[in-house]
């Protein structure tokens, strides 16, 4: 992908190399740009851009690939007790750019910096505004306490970043959004690679096969739920 990659519509495709063509490490493509077209094209191939400031945008189609299946989500009791007591406010796509901003901004134990740079948050935004991304958020009242966002096509949930301010807003929040997820019908969700914080959960790693077979599955599952969510999310129950 040169430098002159045209800029791609919402409705505009483009074709991603084989994933067995790619890297060791699951690179199969430099360069490009952030337009709709182009995550939309991503997403549906199994392919996520992934890369550090200052780095050609890097995509990214690795094997194994880390999933959450929302039927099989598993809610620790400490964090199901903290449910109960309901302490928060969650709402969806009412501080999508704040939430994006807050995940590039917010520090994380364990890392220096952030992959979130400001074509990334523009090019998120912009799906927003397309009605394909999302994002969850959390509130202490009337303050922006945690949060997370992804990409939902069909029946299958992109996860891309969350953040926290305080204690298991972050933690709430997901967990507030697999139950939402899965009373609309969603079918799994792309975690992309392994973390110790979503293996909790029962995320797990599958083959890259298999995860390409269950995302075709998923993308012809049901219609794109585009536009704002609006379905006011809260806990209900394990």
């Amino acid at each position: 992908m040169s430098g002159e990659f045209p800029w791609l519509g919402p409705d505009d495709r483009f074709r991603f190399p084989r994933p067995e063509d790619g890297t060791a490490e699951g690179i199969v493509g430099a360069g490009g740009n952030l337009s709709p077209g182009m995550l939309l094209s991503a997403y549906t191939q199994g392919v996520f851009p992934w890369y550090a400031p200052g780095e050609p945008i890097l995509w990214w189609n690795p094997d194994p690939r880390f999933v959450l299946f929302p039927d099989e989500f598993h809610l620790p009791r400490r964090l199901e007790r903290l449910l109960r007591r309901d302490p928060f406010v969650y709402r969806l796509d009412t501080r999508f750019p704040d939430v994006i901003t807050a995940c590039g901004e917010v520090p994380r134990p364990g890392q220096d910096g952030t992959w979130i740079t400001d074509d990334i948050r523009d090019g998120y935004i912009r799906l927003h505004e397309l009605g394909y991304a999302h994002s969850l958020e959390v509130f202490d009242g009337e303050d922006l306490v945690g949060g997370l966002y992804g990409v939902a096509l069909g029946r299958v949930f992109f996860g891309e970043s969350m953040f926290s301010r305080c204690d298991d807003a972050s933690k709430a929040g997901f967990a507030v959004l697999m139950q939402h997820l899965r009373s609309r019908g969603y079918a799994m969700v792309d975690c992309q690679v392994y973390t110790d914080h979503l293996a909790r959960f029962n995320a797990c790693e599958i083959p890259r096969n298999d995860f390409l077979a269950r995302l075709a599955n998923g993308l012809a599952a049901g219609p794109t739920e585009r536009g704002r969510w609006i379905h006011p999310p809260r806990f209900t129950g394990s």
